[in-house]
């Protein structure tokens, strides 16, 4: 077979050249240009054949909408955050730091997906000797677990097609490469072409495939951009690697709802589903201690609670802002919300702001509840005890409503806090039984209450 003609085309304009050269011709710009399939050659139309003759024109009225069914994988909080579970012909993405469990949780799942359903795991990473020894040490039911390690996408396509299982996994994307491609395994262009192939295959033959992918230093999935609009559902595993648990937050999905979370405990026998996981991001301390607040979060459906703690102490030098798990942009802001509108200074002092159990929060509900954990550290003296905290703060010193407050007040309830700060626009009409509301409007009331409150 003739091998296919390739191009070199541009990231940010779309400009193509026969050559590589390190600047595009089209737009000037440095280091863009990289290798893909050129499009108008005949062997490249070939692949989009056997699409050719299943579209037709019609009106969105005589489409049936239905919802898709779900296959779950045995794994609560994975269905969970998947949306309730695969879908025939679905692409899910995993992306996450290396070791943080993105092979073993797969392994798990396909183990217990192979008892009744077909099912591949393909791997480029690892032999099999490696997998069969991971399985063992899980104490996992492999006997019908099929596995190809493989990093050829042509014989991988292949042995999808002759297969036809169920669920596929490929561990990883980064490792696969095509013969139409020059460039070596883990390019732009060899990500983005074994990606859309394996797509297409998906699309074309019902089979759901979950693709492992790399993540950068900044956290981000490796490879092209297009990784990630191409797919159905992209997940991330988040979690600090000295640490036990370990979050999957669903950043796209087709099939279900946005930033749900699932959160897991690892184990020597694998990953395990958390039940309660707003226990695990309370610390459990021994008595009320200053720069400690509790923050109820919303993480899809699932309200959170998880404790912020603050720690302001005098600088010697420049003064330092370090955030963990929050946004170190919005410190600063609202450092200098609290300084204009509660008359509270800490220009001179290193502040330093943690979520506890290695959760990140990109919500700005959690804006209250970080402002009255520096104020609690700074003047040394503690919160009220059994006191929960939300609400998002503007830079006019207004506190702004959160979504879903109900729920909230509700979950914090449910696991015995006494008391809620909250935004007035979310003081519910019919109280809530076990918690008081003190409902706030703007950030030195929300510091004035606190006062009254000790």
């Amino acid at each position: 077979m003739a091998k296919a003609k390739t191009i070199y085309s541009c990231t940010e304009c779309g400009a193509s050249v026969p050559k590589w050269q390190g600047q595009c011709p089209g737009c000037g710009v440095w280091n863009t240009l990289v290798e893909t399939l050129d499009e108008s050659a005949p062997a490249n139309n070939n692949r989009f054949a056997a699409l050719s003759g299943t579209a037709r024109l019609q009106t969105l009225s005589e489409i049936e909408a239905r919802e898709e069914d779900r296959l779950p994988t045995g794994i609560g909080e994975f269905d969970r955050a998947l949306g309730g579970g695969l879908v025939a012909g679905g692409v899910v993405l995993l992306g996450g730091d290396p070791g943080i469990g993105k092979s073993t949780l797969l392994l798990q799942a396909l183990a217990e997906l192979s008892g009744e359903h077909h099912v591949l795991y393909v791997s480029g990473e690892e032999s099999g000797q490696q997998i069969a020894m991971r399985s063992r040490r899980l104490s996992l039911d492999s006997k019908k677990l099929k596995l190809l390690a493989e990093i050829n996408l042509e014989k991988i396509l292949a042995t999808l097609q002759s297969l036809k299982p169920q669920v596929a996994v490929i561990d990883s994307i980064q490792t696969l490469w095509s013969d139409q491609l020059s460039s070596a395994p883990g390019s732009v262009a060899q990500v983005r072409e074994c990606a859309a192939q394996l797509t297409r295959l998906a699309k074309q033959t019902g089979i759901t495939i979950i693709l492992v992918g790399h993540v950068t230093k900044e956290g981000a999935l490796a490879g092209p951009r297009v990784l990630e609009h191409i797919v159905d559902t992209v997940l991330y595993f988040e979690g600090d690697t000295h640490s036990s648990f370990r979050l999957i937050r669903a950043v796209k999905n087709r099939y279900g709802a946005v930033n749900e979370i699932g959160v897991f405990a690892m184990t020597d026998k694998g990953l395990k589903g958390v039940n309660n996981p707003s226990a695990m991001f309370l610390s459990q301390h021994g008595q009320e201690v200053p720069g400690s607040c509790v923050l109820v979060t919303q993480e899809g459906t699932r309200p959170l609670l998880v404790e912020i703690q603050a720690l302001v102490d005098q600088s010697h030098g420049n003064p330092r802002r370090l955030t963990v798990g929050l946004d170190a942009q919005r410190l600063a802001m609202l450092l200098a919300v609290l300084h204009r509108h509660a008359g509270i200074v800490c220009f001179d002092q290193d502040v330093f702001v943690n979520a506890v159990g290695g959760v990140k929060i990109v919500e700005p509900a959690a804006d209250l509840s970080v402002l009255l954990a520096i104020v609690s550290s700074l003047k040394n003296k503690a919160l009220p005890h059994k006191l929960i905290v939300f609400g998002e703060v503007g830079l006019a010193g207004e506190i702004r409503p959160a979504a879903r407050g109900q729920e909230r007040l509700k979950e914090a309830a449910k696991l015995g806090f006494t008391r809620a700060m909250i935004p007035e626009a979310n003081k519910p009409r019919q109280p809530i039984a076990g918690i008081e509301v003190i409902a706030v409007r703007r950030v030195d009331e929300a510091v004035e209450r606190l006062r009254e409150l000790d």
